[in-house]
């Protein structure tokens, strides 16, 4: 019985042993696995720390792209502003200047050729039209789109009347001020065609050329600004190509 008893005593006590190392082993299986784990999870969080950063740069420098297009894109328009109003200020004083010398409160250019000065006395020496007056009073107020039609309206009424090629010039100016630019040059081309002499006919060859150069047509512009020189040496209008031309 004693002997049974010691031996039972051995086994349970090599049992415990057993169970203790293996507990051990897997305890330490265990630390490595969460040490692994540990370790990798650390890898991931670190590669989509930095993926995120990556895509936060990127999107910064996506936006700094953007900002400074719209910034360039904003100075262009500025620039094209300003000059766009620029040339409708300089239209509009061309206009109140001839308009003004139109109704002889003006004095003559003295650089137009004294056939063309006669020319424009006897205009403004001629019996005023009602319908005429009219029409260049719109021009006067700025009503561009009435004024085309009234300075339309009396040609077509009136195609024999002493005013109906200043009436045409006047019509071709109005279509300028709406930027209707090709009927702008059809008109005032015709109107060159029909009266070189005329007073108006070195002004609407400018104004050919300035309509042309807006439309972005630099070549005919040129080209049109070297005819009015030529053409009209003397002319104040050939003196506004030639400042054209040196900004072009």
């Amino acid at each position: 019985m004693n002997r049974i008893a010691i031996s039972s005593a051995l086994l349970l006590t090599l049992a415990g042993c057993a169970s203790t190392s293996d507990l051990e082993a897997t305890r330490r299986q265990l630390d490595q696995v969460n040490q692994q784990a540990t370790t990798r999870i650390a890898a991931v969080e670190s590669k989509l720390s930095n993926e995120k950063l990556l895509e936060m740069v990127s999107q910064v420098d996506n936006l700094k792209a953007e900002v400074a297009k719209l910034r360039g894109d904003i100075e262009v328009l500025n620039y094209n502003l300003q000059t766009t109003q620029k040339r409708q200020n300089d239209l509009y004083n061309d206009l109140d200047g001839r308009l003004g010398r139109l109704e002889g409160t003006g004095k003559h250019d003295a650089s137009q050729p004294a056939a063309a000065a006669q020319q424009q006395a006897a205009a403004g020496d001629s019996q005023a039209s009602p319908d005429y007056d009219k029409a260049l009073n719109l021009l006067r107020a700025r009503d561009f789109p009435n004024a085309v039609n009234a300075l339309s309206l009396f040609i077509q009424q009136n195609p024999q009347a002493p005013q109906a090629a200043e009436a045409a010039y006047w019509l071709g100016v109005a279509h300028t001020a709406l930027r209707q630019y090709d009927a702008a040059i059809d008109i005032h081309r015709r109107f060159v065609e029909q009266y070189p002499n005329n007073h108006f006919a070195p002004d609407a060859l400018r104004n050919i050329g300035n309509c042309q150069r807006d439309l972005g047509q630099v070549d005919q512009a040129k080209n049109t600004y070297r005819r009015l020189i030529k053409l009209y040496p003397k002319s104040d209008a050939a003196l506004k190509a030639k400042q054209a031309l040196a900004r072009m």
